[in-house]
């Protein structure tokens, strides 16, 4: 089939701030190198789901001026708060057991959707050229196995494999190299990582999953500026985890809930955790009064040092969220992202002074692991495996690693096992049952689903593909009771009675927020997430 070609010096897949900040450095260190970006959303923020607080150092370096600027970064942390959660009341924390890098110190509450858009267009002005809406759906490789680009996704293709008349062809995009920045769990990067081997023996990614609101609430209910943590209940020893909730401006603020992937009950159901944190006496006052204005859900990387890819191949580099660059102690991932954006602009540049631009970015690595960036995500390594066995435990050899070793410990703890691998039968496990929402400040996932954008053409290919269709009943449902139905934020996973009375697994594929959970979290892998039509899925406003 041929198809029509665009030619780049760079094509980046993904406009999160690691794709842009890539982008950007790029056009700051040469304007004749060309650049595009490819995203799959509507629009450049339309699936950014964050936090979120920006450490502003990398941001400095790619922007200086962009205080003078109108960068959407106005509110700076004013006030901060640690709790442990009882079932009835809060335990501050005090300060000086806290670890350094849980501060935030100089560090500004953000929306990161706004950020990114401001950045795209940002990256325009400089002559990058950006593609919303479109798929980055294949690679494309040379004779050699070198990545020479990627294809975009059809357009217009219906349910039965056919071409509507709403039909758009694939658009070949080649390039010198290919940045690929999709963020936590992209679907090509789970192909380059398998084909060029990025992740050394007994290496993998943890994951785990964030879920977000936006409330308008009243101006003097929290001061602008603060943030609150909190672990404890309700997840306690269930899982590792904690929440979120910071004002973001007079009368918005974002409120959020983490669970770690690993977890081991199949009737955990990390929404519904959600929700009752939000039933806690001393958080609905805080949502007392108030509307909920959004709500939206995306894994997010926890492995760290542990787990990071290598980060070049023949005609590609991996960026950000992609190569797993999130600090899991700090609960930050965007200045780390930015950097490595940084570095493989930084890194492309130098090898074309060279004339090797279409060699490997070897330079890359080297300029990672003599970077901050690496420095900083090897002093917490220690951290996240260290909760593997138990909410008080990881919390003293955190204080042991962070407060004693200050993240020199002279070892490096593992992770156990990969998430999917976690979960306990449901032989002699008691279901967990969760309260029916209010309606006030807990509310069923289909509501919650009307608050995030979620759009999905019906008559297009189910991007949600199982590679056995026996599993979700003969292996999921048998042995685990069904934990997609679970884990799953949207409603995106049912079990209905098919012919027979015999059990199927139905899925609502028009729901999936792309948070990527079912591909993780599965079992036995049996979930491969694609992208579906460009465009598609959440359209956050703000978050």
């Amino acid at each position: 089939m041929t198809v029509e070609e665009m030619n780049y010096d760079v094509v980046i897949v993904g406009a999160g701030p690691a794709g842009l900040a890539a982008a950007i450095k790029l056009k700051q260190l040469s304007t004749e190198i060309s650049v595009c970006i490819i995203e799959k959303g509507s629009e450049v923020g339309a699936h950014i789901l964050s936090g979120a607080i920006l450490e502003p150092s990398s941001f400095n370096e790619l922007i200086p001026n962009w205080k003078d600027l109108n960068a959407p970064i106005k509110t700076k942390v004013q006030k901060e708060s640690f709790f442990f959660l009882t079932k009835k009341n809060k335990i501050p924390l005090p300060d000086f057991i806290l670890p350094r890098d849980m501060k935030n110190d100089n560090n500004y509450i953000i929306s990161l959707g706004n950020l990114c858009k401001w950045m795209a267009e940002y990256a325009e002005k400089l002559g990058v050229d950006i593609f919303p809406g479109f798929t980055a759906k294949e690679i494309i490789y040379d004779e050699n196995e070198k990545v020479i680009g990627v294809l975009s996704g059809e357009k217009g293709i219906t349910k039965n494999g056919e071409k509507s008349n709403l039909y758009e062809p694939k658009i070949a995009l080649k390039a010198n190299q290919t940045f690929f920045a999709e963020g936590c769990r992209g679907h090509l990067g789970k192909k380059l990582i398998k084909k060029f081997s990025l992740y050394e023996k007994n290496k993998f990614q943890t994951y785990a999953i964030g879920i977000k609101e936006l409330w308008e609430i009243k101006e003097d209910v929290l001061p602008l500026g603060t943030v609150i943590h909190s672990i404890g209940w309700p997840l306690y020893n269930k899982a590792y985890g904690g929440s979120f909730i910071y004002k973001l401006t007079n009368n918005l603020a974002s409120i959020g809930f983490v669970v770690g992937l690993d977890y081991k009950n199949p009737y955990l159901s990390p929404y519904q955790e959600f929700q009752n944190f939000k039933s806690h006496p001393k958080i609905t006052e805080f949502l007392k009064n108030g509307n909920r204005v959004s709500y939206g859900a995306r894994a997010l990387n926890e492995g760290g040092y542990q787990s990071l890819t290598k980060l070049s191949f023949p005609g590609g580099v991996m960026l950000g969220c992609e190569a797993g660059t999130l600090n899991v102690l700090k609960i930050k991932g965007t200045h780390t992202a930015i950097g490595s954006g940084i570095l493989a602009a930084e890194s492309y540049y130098d090898s074309l002074k060279e004339g090797k631009h279409k060699n490997e970015l070897k330079n890359y690595q080297s300029k990672f692991e003599n970077s901050s960036i690496y420095k900083e995500l090897y002093s917490v390594r220690n951290v996240r495996p260290g909760f593997k066995y138990g909410l008080f435990s990881g919390l003293l050899n955190t204080f042991i690693d962070q407060k004693i070793f200050r993240g020199k410990a002279p070892w490096t703890i593992n992770h156990k096992k990969r998430d999917n691998e976690t979960l306990h039968k449901k032989v002699n496990l008691k279901k967990i049952t969760y309260p029916k929402p209010n309606n006030t400040t807990t509310f069923d996932r289909l509501t919650s689903l009307s608050f995030s954008g979620t759009n999905h053409k019906e008559d297009q290919p189910c991007h949600l593909v199982l590679k056995n269709k026996m599993v979700p009943i003969e292996k999921n449902l048998e042995l685990f009771d069904s934990p997609e139905t679970r884990y799953c934020p949207a409603n995106v996973y049912e079990i209905v009675e098919a012919e027979k009375n015999t059990p199927k697994l139905q899925i609502n594929f028009q729901n999936c927020l792309h948070c990527k959970t079912c591909d993780i979290k599965d079992p036995y892998q049996n979930i491969d997430w694609v992208p579906p039509e460009g465009g598609d899925g959440p359209n956050y406003s703000g978050m």
